[in-house]
C-alpha cells in the first residue's frame, strides 16, 4: 500500500463520473488513472479477452450547490439505497458506465452538508486498508475507498452572503428634512402631502446685508436707519436750546429788562 497524505484537500467533492479513456476527462476533473500501488485502475479490464473497452472513474472538486456526501457500490440487481443516484452513463460518451456494479452517489446542498466526500482511491487487493479512508465497494476485484471531512460552513456563509449582497436592488434611502409641526409625531395614521420631503429654507439672497437702508415715507412717519437717529440725537445734546416763553420772561425780571 502506497502512503497517502494525510492532510485533507481544501474543497470536497462536487461530483462523481466515469470516462472511457484518459484522454477525454472533462476539464476540471480528476481521473483516478492508477490504484494505489500503481496499477491500471481501469473498472472494466478484462485479463482473459483482453477488452478494449475501459472506464476510468473520475471526480471534480469545482464549488457548486451541492457536494457528495455519500458513496456506494451495488449490485446490478440490487434495489437503489434511499437518497442516492446511480452513475448509469460516462461521462465523455454517453456509454453504459458498469456491466455488473453500480456506483452510486448521494449528494447534499452544500450550506446544508455537514460532512462530506473529500478523496477517493483504487486498491487492487481487497485485503489492503487505507487510513482514514472508507471502502464503498469492489468494482472489478479493485476496492473503491473515499475519505470525508467535515464542510467548512463559514466559507459556504460567506458565499451565501456575497451573493446575497451582490443580488439586492442599490440602497434608494435618502435624508429628508421633516416638516416641524410632524416631527415629533409616532402615531402611524399620517397621511402624506405634497408638502412632505421639501425642505423649507430661506433664500441665499437674503442673507447679505444691504450697504444702506433706504428711507421710507409711510403716512407721514419716516423712518429712519440707526445711523441717522445716533446722528440727530448727538446733534441735539450740542446744541444750546431756544428758552420757553416762561423762561425768557423770568429772565428779563431778574434782569431788570
Amino acid at each position: 500500500m502506497s502512503e497517502l497524505s494525510n492532510q485533507l484537500p481544501t474543497e470536497p467533492i462536487s461530483a462523481v463520473g466515469v470516462v472511457t479513456s484518459l484522454n477525454k476527462v472533462p476539464d476540471g476533473y480528476y481521473v483516478v488513472a492508477q490504484t494505489t500501488d500503481g496499477s491500471d485502475a481501469d473498472l472494466r479490464k478484462d485479463g482473459l479477452f483482453k477488452s478494449k473497452v475501459t472506464r476510468y472513474l473520475c471526480f471534480t472538486r469545482k464549488t457548486g450547490p451541492d457536494v457528495v456526501a455519500d458513496m456506494k457500490v451495488i449490485d446490478i440487481k440490487d434495489a437503489l439505497p434511499e437518497g442516492f443516484t446511480p452513475v448509469e452513463e460516462t461521462v465523455d460518451t454517453k456509454e453504459t458506465a458498469m456491466r455488473k456494479r453500480r456506483l452510486c452517489v448521494k449528494m447534499s446542498p452544500r450550506a446544508a452538508a455537514v460532512t462530506a466526500v473529500y478523496d477517493i482511491q483504487i486498491i487492487a487487493k481487497s485485503k489492503y486498508h487505507l487510513v482514514n479512508y472508507t471502502c464503498v465497494g469492489e468494482i472489478n476485484n479493485m476496492g473503491i475507498w473515499y475519505r470525508k471531512g467535515d464542510v467548512s460552513q463559514h466559507q459556504s456563509s460567506q458565499e451565501m452572503s456575497s451573493t446575497a449582497c451582490s443580488d439586492a436592488p442599490p440602497n434608494t434611502a435618502r435624508k429628508t428634512t421633516s416638516r416641524p409641526d410632524y416631527e415629533h409625531q409616532s402615531s402611524g395614521n399620517y397621511t402624506m402631502t405634497a408638502l412632505d420631503d421639501v425642505p423649507f429654507v430661506i433664500s441665499e439672497k437674503f442673507f447679505e446685508n444691504p450697504k444702506e437702508m433706504q428711507q421710507v415715507n409711510l403716512m407721514g412717519i419716516t423712518i429712519k436707519s440707526l445711523a441717522e437717529i445716533e446722528e440727530e440725537v448727538s446733534r441735539g445734546c450740542n446744541a444750546r436750546l431756544p428758552l420757553t416763553p416762561l423762561a425768557q420772561n423770568a429772565k428779563q425780571t431778574v434782569l431788570g429788562l
